[in-house]
């Protein structure tokens, strides 16, 4: 028995485990937990990928099973926070006991995506729309900015339903939007090739130093502009 091919899925199983405990987490309100454990996911979602390329035995059931793991860890999880979100916020959209569920348009634009990525061909050594494990980290990190902030201006644009309903939009859009992303994967070890990585790692750090939790959907915002700006000057 070939133990080896069977460490990537055991990988992928725990990612879906991860997922399944902050839906958990986030039905008890408890969101610092949730982005910990939706973190903690897709920190598992990257090795199973490297164990997989490590030990040369990539399957067909492993790259079904990474998605069918990514959607819940990374578009149940955020879909439902969103959800949360409108439950918790002001009514400006009215008191429909339905609108709290469009939330779950993350969920549905994240489940189109995975299902997208697995026939792409394009998206080996990039992206094409954003990954979903940066949108539910942009999405996990709303409830911890409400949470952790003293502005009352990030207050009342978070508590916002107009605010909420136009991120769910432009989550299910930037998702599946044909836009080409940079990979934060180091593939040569030369500064040259690496300096677009490095300007982004390096001005992410310094922005979780300085702004903490504020700093996530900053970061995740900085890389679509980032990305957009150097497909500009790629096309030049």
């Amino acid at each position: 028995m070939n133990i080896k091919k069977h460490i990537p899925n055991l990988i992928t199983l725990i990612n879906l485990f991860c997922g399944c405990i902050a839906v958990v987490f986030i039905s008890e309100a408890n969101y610092l937990m949730a982005f910990y454990m939706v973190c903690l996911g897709i920190f598992f979602d990257f090795f199973d990928g490297f164990f997989a390329r490590l030990f040369k035995v990539s399957s067909p059931l492993g790259l079904q099973l990474d998605s069918l793991a990514d959607m819940v860890t990374s578009g149940v999880a955020p879909g439902y926070v969103m959800y949360s979100l409108f439950t918790n916020s002001a009514h400006e959209l009215g008191t429909n006991p339905a609108i709290p569920f469009l939330g779950f348009i993350i969920t549905l634009g994240s489940c189109y995506r995975l299902a997208n990525f697995n026939i792409d061909t394009r998206q080996t050594d990039s992206f094409i729309g954003l990954p979903t494990p940066a949108n539910a980290l942009f999405i996990l990190s709303l409830p911890l900015v409400l949470e952790f902030s003293d502005s009352l201006m990030v207050l009342e644009i978070l508590t916002n339903q107009w605010v909420l309903l136009a991120i769910t939009l432009c989550s299910a859009y930037i998702l599946n939007a044909e836009i080409p992303l940079f990979a934060l994967k180091i593939k040569k070890f030369a500064v040259k090739d690496n300096v677009l990585q490095i300007v982004f790692l390096l001005i992410s750090l310094i922005m979780v130093i300085a702004l903490q939790y504020l700093a996530i959907p900053l970061i995740i915002i900085f890389y679509v502009l980032l990305s957009v700006v150097n497909n500009m000057f790629l096309k030049k």
